[in-house]
């Protein structure tokens, strides 16, 4: 297993683009599916720290998102509660997810130069 994690949703073209690029780059990676196997709380908080809030870690998209009102309860919310409502429902989680704290890499969503650039790809 690669230390590197890669969480998705195989309906979501986003996370399909972005597997097929690790690919096409010969990174070798861990797929993991998100609404069945969500990021665990460590890697949520690793993720938090690295973007420096919640709000990066959240599939705004989502129409679970919006059914919930998150949006109007972000900035209240503690780090414990946001991680569990993850945790319960993947679809909330902004992917794909990309993370690997032994070497410093923490990605949400697929912008192809970011992933370049973190990566050391192409």
């Amino acid at each position: 297993m690669s230390n590197l994690r890669v969480y998705t949703y195989k309906a979501c073209s986003t996370c399909r683009n972005a597997t097929k690029w690790l690919n096409a780059n010969k990174i070798a990676f861990t797929e993991l599916p998100i609404r069945e196997t969500p990021p665990t709380s460590k890697e949520l908080a690793a993720m938090m720290k690295a973007k420096g809030s919640l709000r990066p870690l959240f599939n705004t998209s989502s129409a679970d998102y919006r059914e919930a009102g998150i949006k109007d309860k972000i900035d209240s919310m503690t780090a414990t509660e946001a991680f569990g409502m993850m945790q319960k429902n993947g679809n909330l989680v902004k992917r794909p997810f990309l993370i690997d704290e032994k070497r410093g890499i923490y990605l949400t969503g697929f912008k192809e130069d970011e992933w370049r650039a973190v990566l050391g790809a192409g």
